[in-house]
């Protein structure tokens, strides 16, 4: 059973997940209006999600167990597999060339159900247990970052 960290990010993960489904709709259709609003947007908050694990709870979670080159340097080293196709989604927009921007995201669906499934079992599971009695704080922290 996952804890309050760990729900309050698999529930972002959800909401991301959406977003990202209706740019990749949109980028097959096409429309790059749809694409700019929505898959924008997902960019904007799959990033924002990465940034919040890499600058809050990861240095949280490897200060309170000393782990620095265990779960979370395997979950950084996706996320930075995950830019470079951030990265690619983004030229292929600004292109409006759906063939690209729809293999980048592709290439990114897998990354990221491989991705979420390792955060959603292990990695968030190891939050709420070390940091537990900085949950609440923590999860404020998370949600006056979305504000």
């Amino acid at each position: 059973m996952m804890g309050a960290i760990g729900n309050y990010m698999t529930e972002h993960h959800r909401h991301c997940d959406a977003l990202f489904a209706r740019a990749m709709d949109l980028a097959a259709a096409p429309d790059w209006d749809g694409v700019e609003r929505e898959g924008g947007a997902f960019l904007r908050e799959i990033e924002r999600h990465i940034e919040l694990e890499e600058t809050l709870l990861f240095p949280a979670f490897e200060e309170a167990t000393g782990m620095t080159a265990g779960p979370t340097a395997t979950m950084r080293s996706e996320h930075e597999e995950m830019r470079g196709l951030f990265a690619e989604m983004r030229r292929a927009a600004g292109t409006k060339d759906a063939a690209p921007y729809l293999e980048a995201s592709r290439a990114l669906q897998l990354l990221l159900q491989q991705h979420n499934v390792k955060e959603e079992s292990m990695m968030y599971p190891m939050l709420d247990h070390a940091l537990r009695d900085h949950a609440p704080d923590l999860v404020r922290q998370l949600e006056a970052a979305a504000a």
